[in-house]
This record gives structure tokens, C-alpha cells and sequence, in this order.
């Protein structure tokens, strides 16, 4: 049996992966002003030039049922079974309209929401495309995915508050109070792929990445040593070798993948953002 596998875009993989395990990306929008560009064509600091120029976040739109219709389209005629992975259904409401769509193809198209967003979503797409070349079955590999997704870890620390605060996700009052205090939260997903503050870190962002590693390992110390992904929002070189060495030295990956946030995800977490993402045991 042929299984394709693809996702939208904010499974943030890199290139070589998209293109080594073939996978098929869906890239969602981002709106400046009157202008839409698809996610991918803008660079992390396109986005950022936005919001100091204008004062306000772009904003993201989801895929329509007949976009997700076309995509699919495309990507189910010359395979038996397709399974796409979509950003949490709690973040976007892509997974609706992707799963509306797919009741059009009788069965041969699967919808998974990822209940991640970023490289924990990437994670599910790479274990899925694993399976696919093992030779399971797609009623396998989505249940086999479905049943990991709260044990993928998606957390990460942001470097300040602001994009937080103008999407509404941080109040005025935390977001005074994180600067006058130097505090940076970790946000992770939950088990049912809502963002959340889970503890606050205070101090530089190189002191809150060693605190937020060691928490990591205490947290998760059985782990799916397959991979590890340390993604961010074009960070600091010296943060992410920082956050690198430390994986290296709390963890035992067999691989340790850095990948730069796409623009979907940057648009809601701002520069500097970092998290060390896995499935953990």
C-alpha cells in the first residue's frame, strides 16, 4: 500500500525532510495589510519589520474547505491512502475545513489534528512517515499518531511578551509585569493542543533556557530517543548553541535537529523565541 503523507506548513520542518520523506505541504496564509503571502515567503524578519513599522501583528488565515479540496486533489491520485496532519484544531480552524474536505474521497483521505503546532507537530508527520515506509497500514499510522499526541512534547520559552500580548494571548498586567520583573514563561500545549503557561522563569534568556532544560529532563526522563527538534524564532546564535550543548548534555538523542520557526509561528511569538520539542515515553 502507497501512503503519502502530508501536513500544513506549521509542522515547521526543514526542507531536506520535506523533501527526503516526500511529504506534501499545505502552506496556510499570512496577511499584511491588504497583501497575503503564503507561509514560506516571508523571512522571520519580514515579520518583524511589520510589527515595528505598524504597531500591529499580521494576521494568519487557515485553508478553506475547496483549498484543502484542490490540495488534496492534487496529492491522493497516485497513492492508495493519504493522512494529513493539521495545527491543533484549538489554534486554527484548519482542521475543519480539512476534514470537511476530506469526506469527499471516500475514505482514502485521513485528517489528523496534531493538538501541536511547530516541530510537535513535525514530529507526528515524521513518526507517520516512518510507518509509511515500514509498510503500515494508514488506519495503523493514525492511530498509532493519535494515541503519541499527548506525549509529544511543545513547549517553548519567548524571549518578551509583546506578540504574545497583541494577539490577545497575555494580558497588560503580565506583560508590565514580565518586563519590570525580567520573567519569561514557558508556554506548552496541552493535552488537548491548547497553549498555556506552565511556570515562569526570571532573568536573561541564556539562565531561562539552562533552567528550562533541566526542567525538561526532570519532567521527561523516559524519552523517544529518535529525535529532538530545537526550534526557534531566529534566536540568538549564542542561545541556540547554548540550548544545543545542553541537550547534548541532559538528553540522549539520536538526533538533535535545529529548525527556524516558520512564519505562521513567529507571527504569534516574536524574535528570539526558542523551545526543545520531543515525543517522550
Amino acid at each position: 500500500m502507497k501512503i503519502k503523507i502530508t501536513s500544513d506548513s506549521t509542522c515547521d520542518l526543514s526542507n531536506e525532510q520535506i523533501e527526503q520523506n516526500k511529504i506534501g505541504i499545505f502552506r496556510l496564509s499570512v496577511v499584511f495589510g491588504e497583501k497575503s503571502y503564503k507561509d514560506g515567503e516571508l523571512s522571520p524578519q519580514d515579520i518583524f519589520d511589520f510589527v515595528k513599522d505598524s504597531g500591529t501583528l499580521p494576521k494568519t488565515a487557515a485553508g478553506s474547505q475547496t483549498e484543502y479540496f484542490e490540495f488534496f486533489t492534487e496529492n491522493v491520485s497516485d497513492c492508495d491512502a493519504l493522512i494529513h496532519f493539521n495545527i491543533s484544531a484549538q489554534a486554527s480552524s484548519s482542521y475543519s475545513a480539512a476534514s470537511k474536505a476530506a469526506e469527499e474521497f471516500g475514505g482514502k483521505v485521513f485528517v489528523v489534528d496534531s493538538r501541536a503546532l511547530s516541530t510537535g507537530q513535525g514530529l507526528l508527520v515524521l513518526k507517520a512517515c516512518g510507518m509509511a515506509e515500514e509498510g503500515y497500514s494508514a488506519a495503523e499510522i493514525v492511530e498509532t499518531v493519535n494515541s503519541l499526541r499527548v506525549k509529544v512534547n511543545t513547549s517553548f520559552v519567548p524571549d518578551a511578551l509583546d506578540y504574545l500580548h497583541k494577539g490577545g494571548r497575555c494580558s497588560l498586567a503580565a506583560l508590565i509585569g514580565a518586563k519590570v520583573l525580567k520573567l519569561h514563561p514557558m508556554i506548552c500545549e496541552n493535552a488537548e493542543g491548547q497553549l498555556i503557561a506552565k511556570k515562569k522563569y526570571m532573568g536573561g534568556m541564556s539562565r531561562c533556557i539552562r533552567t528550562y532544560i533541566e526542567d525538561l529532563k526532570a519532567q521527561y526522563p523516559r524519552y523517544d530517543k529518535t529525535r529532538c527538534f530545537i526550534t526557534h524564532s531566529s534566536a540568538d546564535r549564542e542561545l541556540v548553541d547554548l540550548a544545543k550543548m545542553l541537550v547534548g548534555r541532559h538528553f540522549d538523542f539520536d538526533e538533535v535537529c535545529e529548525t527556524v520557526a516558520g512564519s505562521i509561528v513567529t507571527s504569534h511569538c516574536g524574535r528570539n523565541t526558542l523551545g526543545v520539542l520531543f515525543i517522550s515515553e
